[in-house]
Formats: structure tokens, C-alpha cells, sequence
């Protein structure tokens, strides 16, 4: 046997915090150290914080960067285990995302990321440079380019995230040029489902090279990017680590790197194709380390916790539904609660609570965060944060319900929330009359302008409270609405942090159902009774107002998502919704198209956005469409 111990940490850093960043990084070193590891993993651009974009610009950042590599090195030097971290470094003319290995005090060398994802939420290749097969190059004095380290354990590689998630990524040379142990280090943000993909993404990769793979992922929320945290082990395909996510620490596994030598010396498949590589080979510079790493005479072999090498594992004791509700619900209240933080300018959060879902969703998710955060304290400073840090308004108009005041209340109350009614029925007749002035013969005020009034109203009030209570006001809107532009500027749209805006509103409804069957909170029941409305006239409703939220959310997904023409998304809507009349669902299918595209004005002034799924609404990241443009090709 020939065992060493890999742990694998979550950190959560701050762009530009370079200092904050390096000392949580010797924590977690520590940490890992004292339980014995030999290898410690650590996350992409741990010392910059992700995504750092254009700030690399600045030179002083980036020297920055390497001064407290070296601080890194020296903090640790005491320690046996060998390290990989993430931090951005020059060259030349050049700025690259690089992996750094340290070892007793030691930078023994600098990989450069080769894959610079540019998609999505990506813009990797805006500032940095490649790294290429086979360069070889110095920084700094230190060894810079394709490298392998030759430990007293083993042979191992490491890389920077994208590059394990393309099959032609570094991993396959550099398990053929005898690495056999590949560190991953990663800031891979949150979507959606991403967690199986990347378990079995990793599991694959194992295979294909036959190599053991440890892959570190950063944990936290940068402006609008979530990181979940957690991380892999897996050996030739073999899972044997998942570590827990939504947390800093670390944890580790025993791993007996014999067996991956001796699956590939089975792998004839491997073997022929180690042998064509090596025939013609880019240089693959060896780094020696010839000092020691941490002993490991007390490891053991790692056992299965079932004891049984044949038999399946414990069945899990979560259900699919409560994995998609519970994951999204940290990870929003995750983006909510670092932004709080790390920004250093706000003290209290504030939501305008209407009554309806939207707002009572993120007044939820603002106090999930402070349990997350404060939770170790005790239920009753727990609750007694949320009262200090916590707000709730509710602003009604003669068009407002007692239904939805009496669900504001007692949701506000429900979550800890101190409340307060404020009446805007005079404030809206005065600016009509302010209105009123401004218009010329022939001129009048038209329905939709008398209910975006009373939005941009309540809008007006919620930033002069930020002023004055150095308020985080949460932008409450939905994706789905947000889509067809059923959303006011200077009203509804307002706010320093969009929550839910890529949230559809199906999935809002999934949620608080989902809540209310966890937590029997009155507030969500009383907030569910009644139809989804902005409550801006007489007898309204979302959904006679657009259409089915099913229908719609359907549209997006089709249109958005899947870039179908307006006629190819009709031709799905009949199949999908036959409880409908033909001619009605193909109404909604081009009302869609229409709404959204002249839309698109107004959801890209949107405050900063919270990332959570594959497809959102965000012109900076994610979905970039020009403003001006008609359907005609639909």
C-alpha cells in the first residue's frame, strides 16, 4: 500500500482582500495538516478572490498576488503536506489564472490555466492568457508552465478548473507523463443541478486517464456569482469523497495510490495509449521535491463505511424535491448574505413587503442567512440578529387588500422581522397632480402610468430609508415577470441586490409550497391563499393579466433557452398545454415574443443579479441581446 491522506477545503474569500484571503488560506491549512494530510487542495484564485476581471489589469494587484504567495509559503512552511492554490500571475506581457504547489516554505512551481471558459458567466479570456503544451519558463525564479511534481509519495499534476471539464484538457498528457494524482482547483459557481454533473464529470475523468483526482471548489458569493463549495475525491473513476458544501473547512480521505498504479497496468486500453503519447510527447517538465512530506505510518486503508467492498452504500435520506428546494434556498440566501458582508456598507436589509410571494421569498432567504450565520449563537440571539438586521415596509394603496396586509404581518413577524405600515395614497394623488402639470392639451394620465406611480413611490421611500439606515434594499422581482417587462422602472425594478430575478415564478411558487410544508408558517399561508398580484388596480391578477405563470415560464424556456423561433415555440406550447384552446396558446406564444423583446429595455437596467441556473436574464453575464431589434425572422 502506498497511502496518503488528500483533503480537499472550501474557502471563502473577497475580491481584492488578497491579505483576508491568504490567512483564512493558512487556516484551512493548518486545520488540514493537523489531521493528517499529505496533500491539501485548495480553491481557483484563492488569493484574489473570483472573478477578479479587470482589476488584473492593475499591476500592483497582481504583484500583490505574489507577495502573499510568499507570505502563504513562509505561514506554512512548518507544515509537511504539500499545497495547491490559485492565484493570478505575470508573465511578460502576460496575466495568466495559475495553480501554485508549495511544499516546506517553497513555491516549486506555477501551472497556467489552458482552458479560459468564455460563456455564460464567464469572460476568462477578456484578460488572461494560455497556458500551451509543453511551455517551459521561469517567474520569479520559480518554474512556470507544463509541470508534474515528483513527490516522495508520487507523481502529481495540477490544473485550474475548466481544464477538467474538457475531455482534451491537460489531465491526459500529464497522467501520461506519470502523474498520478491530478489536483483540480476550482471557483465553480453554482447552477441548478451542477453538483451531479460535476460528481459524475469527475468520476469520468478519473476513469479516462486512470489517475486519482481531488477537486477543491470555492465557497461564498462575489457580486452576483454563488459558490457552493465542497469538493471530490475520486480514484479511476471511483467516488470516495463528497465534501459538504455551503461551508468552509475541509475534509479529507485516505487513498491508496498503489491501486491506481495497479488499474494501470490492467488497462491495456490505457497502457497502448500512454505508449503512442509518449512516442511523441511535448515536454512535460518534472519539478523533484526532495523533501519530505508529512509521515504517514498511522494512515489506514480506506475502509467502505458499510464495511462490505460488494454491496451499495446507505440510500439516501433526502428526496428529490427536498435536494432542488433545499440547494437553491442556500445558495440564495448565500449570494444574499455575502453580499450583505462583504460589500462593508450596509448594516440593516430591507424588503418592501407586499403581501405576495415575491417579497416573501426574499425576506425568507435574508433570514435563512442570518440562521446560517448566526445559528451557533442560540435560538434567542439568533432572532434577536435578525430583529437588528432585518426590516420589512408594507406601503399600501387603496388597491391593497386586508388579506395581503394581514399575510405581510404576520410573514414579517414569522421571520423576525420589525414592521411597519406606511400608507402611499397621498403621495400618489400629489404626484398625479404633479403629473398632471407636465402634460399638454389632449394629454392625460393612462391607466398603466397611475399603477406605476404608486411602484415608484414605494421605490422613492425604500432608497431614502437606505440613506438614512444604511439599508441593503433587496430587489424583489421575478425572472419570469422580469421577462415580459411586467415590472416598473424606477418602481418594482428598483433596488441594490435582484434576489430572485433569475428565479422563475414557478419555481417561487415550488418554493414557498415546498416551505410551507417544512416550516407551517403562517405567513406563507396566508401569502398562498391568495392570487399572485401587484395589487396596482381594481380586481387584479398576474396571471389573467399575462397568462398561466406554467405557460409562460414554458416561453422563456423555449425562446431564451432553447433559441427556438416564436413559431417552433407555439408548436411545443400545443403539445405541452392541450387543456388549452389552440388558438389561445398560440396568442401567448406570440404575446411572448412581442413582450419580450421590447422588454429587453428595461431588464437591462436591473440592479446586480444573483446567479443561480443555466439560463438567466442578465446582459452583463449571461444572456447578451441587443436592446433594439424586432422578431421578423419568428
Amino acid at each position: 500500500m502506498r497511502l496518503i491522506r488528500i483533503a480537499v477545503a472550501s474557502v471563502n474569500t473577497t475580491v481584492g482582500a488578497v491579505r483576508g484571503n491568504v490567512d483564512r488560506a493558512v487556516i484551512a491549512a493548518r486545520e488540514a495538516a493537523e489531521d493528517g494530510a499529505t496533500v491539501v487542495v485548495l480553491p481557483e484564485q484563492l488569493i484574489a478572490g473570483y472573478s477578479p476581471e479587470d482589476l488584473v489589469q492593475w499591476g500592483a494587484f497582481v504583484d500583490a498576488q505574489w507577495k502573499e504567495l510568499e507570505r502563504f509559503a513562509q505561514a506554512t512552511s512548518d507544515l509537511g503536506c504539500a499545497m495547491a492554490l490559485g492565484l493570478t500571475v505575470a508573465r511578460g506581457a502576460h496575466v495568466y489564472n495559475c495553480a501554485a504547489v508549495v511544499h516546506g516554505g517553497k513555491i516549486l512551481g506555477i501551472v497556467p490555466k489552458e482552458k479560459l471558459p468564455t460563456y455564460n458567466v464567464f469572460y476568462e479570456a477578456r484578460v488572461y492568457a494560455r497556458g500551451v503544451p509543453g511551455l517551459v519558463d521561469e517567474v520569479h525564479g520559480v518554474p512556470f508552465g507544463d509541470l508534474i511534481f515528483d513527490f516522495d509519495f508520487g507523481t502529481v499534476a495540477v490544473e485550474v478548473c475548466e481544464d477538467i471539464w474538457s475531455p482534451d484538457g491537460p489531465m491526459r498528457r500529464r497522467s501520461y507523463a506519470g502523474a498520478e494524482l491530478v489536483l483540480n482547483i476550482s471557483a465553480s459557481p453554482f447552477r441548478l443541478g451542477v453538483v451531479g454533473t460535476r460528481r459524475e464529470m469527475i468520476a469520468t475523468r478519473a476513469n479516462d486517464n486512470q489517475v486519482t483526482v481531488a477537486y477543491a471548489n470555492l465557497v461564498g458569493a462575489n457580486d452576483g456569482l454563488v459558490f457552493d463549495g465542497g469538493g471530490f475525491v475520486a480514484q479511476n473513476g471511483r467516488m470516495l469523497l463528497e465534501a459538504p458544501r455551503y461551508q468552509t473547512g475541509f475534509a479529507a480521505v485516505n487513498v491508496d495510490l498503489d491501486r491506481t498504479r495497479r488499474l494501470r497496468r490492467e488497462n491495456t486500453t490505457w497502457r497502448a495509449d500512454q505508449e503512442t503519447f509518449a512516442a511523441s510527447a511535448p515536454s512535460i517538465r518534472r519539478i523533484a521535491c526532495p523533501a519530505m512530506t508529512t509521515g504517514r505510518e498511522k494512515l489506514v486503508y480506506p475502509v467502505p463505511p458499510n464495511r462490505s467492498f460488494f454491496l451499495p452504500g446507505a440510500p439516501s435520506q433526502t428526496t428529490p424535491r427536498q435536494d432542488f428546494c433545499e440547494d437553491l434556498l442556500d445558495a440564495l440566501a448565500l449570494g444574499v448574505g455575502d453580499y450583505f458582508e462583504k460589500t462593508g456598507a450596509f448594516k440593516t436589509v430591507g424588503v418592501a413587503l407586499s403581501g405576495g410571494r415575491d417579497s416573501l421569498l426574499c425576506l425568507y432567504l435574508a433570514r435563512r442567512w442570518i440562521s446560517r450565520r448566526y445559528g451557533s449563537l442560540g435560538p434567542e440571539a439568533e432572532k434577536q440578529k435578525a430583529k437588528e438586521i432585518l426590516r420589512a415596509f408594507f406601503m399600501p394603496s387603496r388597491y391593497s387588500s386586508g388579506e395581503t396586509c394581514k399575510a405581510a404581518e404576520r410573514a414579517a413577524n414569522d421571520l423576525d422581522a420589525p414592521f411597519v405600515v406606511l400608507p402611499i395614497d397621498d403621495a400618489f394623488e400629489r404626484e398625479l397632480r404633479e403629473v398632471e402639470k407636465m402634460l399638454q392639451p389632449g394629454e392625460t394620465i393612462t391607466t398603466m402610468a397611475r399603477q406605476n406611480v404608486q411602484a415608484r413611490v414605494r421605490a422613492e421611500r425604500m432608497w431614502t430609508w437606505t440613506n438614512s439606515a444604511a439599508g441593503l434594499f433587496l430587489q424583489t422581482s421575478n425572472m419570469s415577470e422580469k421577462a415580459v417587462g411586467y415590472t416598473t422602472i424606477g418602481g418594482d425594478m428598483e433596488g441594490a441586490l435582484s434576489v430572485i430575478a433569475n428565479v422563475p415564478k414557478t419555481v417561487v411558487n415550488y418554493l414557498l409550497d415546498y416551505l410551507l410544508e417544512t416550516t407551517n408558517m403562517e405567513g406563507i399561508r396566508l401569502t398562498l391563499e391568495k392570487p399572485a398580484s401587484a395589487e396596482l388596480a381594481d380586481n387584479q391578477e398576474d396571471e389573467k393579466e399575462l397568462m398561466p405563470f406554467p405557460v409562460l415560464d414554458a416561453c422563456f424556456a423555449l425562446y431564451a433557452g432553447e433559441k427556438m423561433a416564436p413559431s417552433e415555440v407555439r408548436e411545443v406550447l400545443l403539445v405541452m398545454f392541450p387543456e388549452y384552446d389552440p388558438k389561445v396558446v398560440e396568442n401567448w406564444a406570440a404575446r411572448f415574443a412581442r413582450l419580450f423583446t421590447q422588454s429587453i429595455y428595461k431588464w437591462v437596467q436591473t440592479p446586480l443579479c444573483l446567479h443561480v441556473g443555466n439560463l438567466d436574464l442578465d446582459r452583463e453575464r449571461a444572456l447578451q441581446l441587443p436592446v433594439v431589434q424586432r422578431t421578423e425572422w419568428g
